[in-house]
């Protein structure tokens, strides 16, 4: 195989990798680019080299993603693979009776590639061979209904995906730092920058109990140790210097229309973020609220950075959210869109980041 035809062959393959692992939905997986490469070739190498990445990554191994997707990326892999060749692949049909007859939970696992080497305006989508994975990655485990217990905060949402990307590539913005992050859900930014931008202290928040139960979960799945929940600003993790390499990890009840001015102060964070919590105008003034009283209560320390992600599905709220930060007197600026992207989200989505000076 030519070297442009083996390049061309590992870019389908991390494509499949990365949204398998990642399950995000089959029709965004590249089938045509499949299709072509399965003509041009006469063995089923590249077909047994995906089924390796997928439902045989020892990260799919270990944290199975949902039955019926694995069924249903199965059928699809072996139509693809018919509708070219007439010899049937024996590892394909055995992969899927393994899977007929498993049980589907109530819980599955998504799992993202960090992505350590790769250079500016690289894309996964055609990722170029000399740009390989970290090795490490974030899994975690997420709900099988998008909502559950009454709450949006057991599934990862595009907008969490794009601010991990854009705090990977830009460290430095909490490297040593103490960070809080509002309505956490599921964790995927707060992992992906605990792993890779080296936060002294990482403070995850959500109100639901049902998603802080799933996020502590998650966070000692991805390897890191939680410290005692505790707003005393004695005892708060974010109080004294932290040593280690690991951050200080926390996970805190946070209603923000209840927090109090006292509670907000005991976290001490140097930089705030939240990611797509602007779904609705409720939602909006609420967040509003809260960044006004940590604005007011931070007054003795230099001023947080604050980075809201969102995806821009209504143009009127996003304008409520901007509106009221100027009634409010906090000033904000859009972030320039980054370079990278590392995670398998649906790039014909409109996503934003504001940074606010609190």
């Amino acid at each position: 195989m030519a070297p442009e035809e083996t390049a061309e062959a590992e870019s389908v393959l991390q494509s499949f990798e990365r949204r398998f692992l990642a399950a995000r939905t089959l029709r965004s997986f590249p089938w045509q680019s499949l299709e072509e490469k399965l003509r041009d070739s006469s063995g089923p190498e590249l077909l047994l080299n995906i089924l390796q990445k997928t439902v045989k990554h020892p990260l799919c191994v270990k944290h199975p993603p949902s039955v019926k997707y694995v069924r249903c990326f199965l059928s699809e892999l072996i139509r693809k693979h018919e509708a070219v060749h007439m010899e049937p692949l024996d590892e394909l049909y055995e992969a899927l009776a393994e899977v007929l007859m498993a049980e589907e939970p109530t819980q599955c696992h998504r799992s993202y590639l960090l992505i350590s080497s790769l250079s500016p305006g690289s894309r996964i989508n055609s990722l170029p061979v000399s740009a390989q994975p970290s090795g490490d990655s974030v899994t975690l485990s997420e709900s099988t209904a998008i909502v559950s217990h009454g709450t949006t905060g057991l599934v990862t949402w595009d907008a969490a995906l794009y601010l991990a990307e854009w705090a990977i590539e830009n460290p430095a913005t909490f490297a040593h730092r103490t960070v809080l992050e509002l309505g956490s859900g599921a964790g995927l930014t707060g992992l992906a920058i605990c792993k890779t931008c080296c936060p002294s202290t990482y403070v995850f928040s959500d109100c639901h109990s049902c998603v802080l139960e799933q996020l502590r979960g998650n966070i000692l799945l991805n390897g890191l140790s939680l410290e005692p929940d505790t707003t005393d600003p004695e005892r708060h993790p974010g109080h004294n210097a932290h040593d280690t390499e690991s951050p200080r990890v926390t996970v805190a009840q946070l209603d923000w229309d209840v927090v109090t001015a006292p509670e907000l102060a005991a976290f001490r964070p140097d930089v705030i973020i939240a990611a797509d919590v602007l779904y609705c105008p409720e939602t909006v003034m609420s967040l509003v609220r809260v960044l006004q009283r940590l604005s007011a209560c931070l007054k003795d320390q230099q001023a947080p950075e604050a980075y809201i992600a969102f995806t821009v599905r209504s143009p009127e709220t996003c304008w409520l959210f901007t509106n009221e930060l100027g009634q409010t007197g906090i000033p904000w600026e859009a972030v320039p869109h980054h370079n990278q992207k590392l995670f398998p989200y649906e790039e014909h989505l409109d996503m934003a980041i504001l940074k606010l000076i609190l």
